[in-house]
């Protein structure tokens, strides 16, 4: 139940990203006609239709993209009809002619098809509208889809899905409601209802094109991800706070609190979030022999959810290998729960060549099958948990940044552990390469996947043909859009050059740009060549490449390709193999 209304408050919240904005018009534009016949079965169509789609997408397999693709394209058109006949009577009119034959014809009753009609056009409004909005979702049902990637589709995924889209759909009823009024009023004092009719038609139709632009998708979802990420991400971890920590804890917390004075031993204000689940379940354990938690009472330990081509994991690893270093003496525990997203991270040889690559020398936990991550009921990489002496989990933190925070958590439990250490700066570890810290303020790209189960922005005029060789071509992609050239084979996680002079472009906006890439089962080096704005990189090359844009893929891992010297700005990327046989998994930027 607490789930289902997370799920539900985080549907509603959604209304307040700005790439909804293309969507509302087809809303307003229902103003002031009937309830029941008009706003609930438009409603009812939107919160179905987007909890099947977003359904279809955690199950994943190609055709169920194609079949978003295709839906979404009938969506726009749908709509921008709906607008047009919004313009025009004479066109609205011609539209529902048929519609209102068919209901004559099927129910033989003059009195009754104009509210079929009525119904029906409202239901298939919002089907349009709900294939139109799982672009906005945010932090909460990119949670629920992670857990339907990791343990399947199921009646509960469903659940979830359906709330979210309900709270969706009760925000935008809310919105309809007020909009309804405002309408009334205006046409009661203006008489104007035709020109209001005129400019619903005028915005609906700008909505169709900033959705056939990808503006939703684009721009205007970017910045739904920072006006809503934060405000989805409190209330998970409020929820999650105050639904995990018993009672009792939190009235035995409070007497601690109140019984604590200088003349007692130190005791820290972070709150007691239950027992820390076992360790047990790891393929293998690397840097060390396998680790309970019975041999780790008394410690202060770190759990530090993570995989190797992450490009936010590998961020994080400085500081993690900087607290690992100044607190061991301490009293400090670290643990990497090496978590795998792709398939080639469950090779316990390509891990241990990671870890000699970040200088790992803490304990790793290989969880092939993720049975420490379900333990934990964890659902992000990175994800950081802190554990007292005592086994409690006292501090937890998802993603990147908060570096401040969580190493002053750790001097806190250290503390009240008994450690007598003195109060100290936190750590400023000389990250270079991929493990620098972002340009925040300059990201206008995103995470982009080159296998077709999660792909996005791919504008190859061939579109994606699943799992077969197939030739490709792309010219002057926009903004965030990207293409392959020469002979690939895409499957559902990368895609696999087959003759050599094969690229990938992509216009990009950061300062730097990642790509995940591999050698083929033969494991030969691969040659490529990267140029920036159709010249090589110069200074703005990457740490995995030279200033002429030469560099070689040898082991499946993240290869930075571009940081921006100067001035950060849109810049086309393209990188060409010499040799055949490359895979290619994803693109990440910083």
């Amino acid at each position: 139940m607490t789930l289902l209304i997370i799920a539900y408050l985080g549907g509603a919240l959604t209304i307040l990203s700005p790439c909804i904005l293309p969507i509302l018009p087809f809303v307003f534009a229902r103003a002031g006609q009937p309830f029941v016949r008009s706003t609930l079965p438009m409603l009812a169509g939107m919160a179905l239709t987007f909890a099947l789609v977003a359904t279809l997408a955690a199950v994943g397999g190609a055709w169920a993209i194609r079949a978003n693709e295709y839906g979404r394209l009938a969506a726009i058109v749908l709509l921008g009809l709906f607008g047009l006949s919004l313009l025009s009577p004479r066109i609205a009119s011609a539209l529902s002619r048929p519609a209102v034959d068919l209901g004559n014809n099927l129910l033989n009753a003059a009195g009754a098809h104009r509210a079929t009609a009525s119904v029906k056009s409202s239901f298939v409004l919002g089907i349009a509208t709900g294939l139109l909005w799982a672009p906005c979702a945010g932090p909460i049902l990119g949670l629920v889809l992670t857990g339907a990637a990791l343990k399947g589709a199921n009646l509960q995924t469903t659940f979830l899905l359906l709330a979210y889209g309900a709270g969706a759909a009760t925000s935008l009823a809310v919105a309809l409601l007020a909009g309804g009024r405002i309408f009334a009023r205006m046409k009661q004092s203006l008489g104007v209802s035709e020109r209001i009719r005129q400019i619903a038609g005028v915005a609906v139709l700008a909505g169709v094109v900033a959705i056939a632009l990808g503006l939703d998708t684009g721009l205007l979802a970017r910045l739904s991800y920072t006006s809503t990420g934060s405000f989805e991400q409190a209330l998970l971890e409020r929820l999650h706070s105050k639904t995990e920590t018993p009672t009792t804890e939190v009235a035995s917390n409070t007497a601690m609190k109140v019984a604590t004075d200088a003349a007692r031993p130190f005791h820290s204000d972070l709150p007691i979030e239950g027992a820390a689940p076992s360790l047990d379940g790891a393929v293998t354990w690397l840097n060390s022999q396998p680790l309970t938690t019975a041999q780790l009472r008394g410690k202060v330990v770190l759990v530090d959810f993570w995989t190797y081509s992450c490009i936010n994991c590998i961020r994080t690893v400085p500081y993690v290998r900087a607290w690992a270093e100044k607190y061991k003496d301490q009293g400090l525990v670290v643990i990497g729960v090496h978590a795998p997203e792709f398939a080639f991270e469950k090779n316990v040889d390509n891990v241990k060549k990671a870890i000699a690559d970040f200088k790992i020398g803490y304990p790793v936990a290989i969880d092939n099958d993720y049975r420490i991550w379900r333990a934990f009921e964890n659902n992000y990489w990175p994800a950081h948990y802190l554990i007292d002496a005592n086994g409690q989990i006292r501090y937890q933190h998802f993603g990147e940044g908060n570096y401040r925070q969580t190493e002053q958590a750790i001097q806190d439990l250290l503390r009240e552990a008994g450690s007598n250490m003195a109060q100290s700066g936190t750590v400023a570890p000389d990250a270079k390469g991929a493990e620098a810290s972002p340009d925040l303020g300059h990201i206008r790209s995103g995470e982009t996947y080159v296998g077709y189960n999660q792909a996005t922005g791919f504008v190859s005029p061939e579109g994606v043909k699943a799992d077969i060789a197939a030739n490709y071509s792309v010219a002057n992609p926009g903004l965030n859009q990207w293409g392959l050239a020469g002979t690939w084979t895409v499957g559902s996680e990368q895609a696999s050059l087959n003759k050599a002079g094969g690229g990938i472009s992509y216009r990009f906006s950061a300062r730097d740009l990642h790509l995940v890439l591999g050698p083929a089962a033969d494991g030969k080096p691969i040659r490529f060549q990267v140029t920036v704005d159709g010249k090589p990189p110069g200074a703005d090359h990457g740490s995995d490449t030279d200033a002429d844009g030469n560099g070689t893929v040898t082991a499946t891992k993240l290869y930075q390709l571009v940081r921006q010297s100067g001035d950060v700005s849109a810049r086309n990327f393209e990188i060409r193999f010499l040799d055949p046989g490359v895979q290619a998994y994803a693109f990440t930027f910083g």
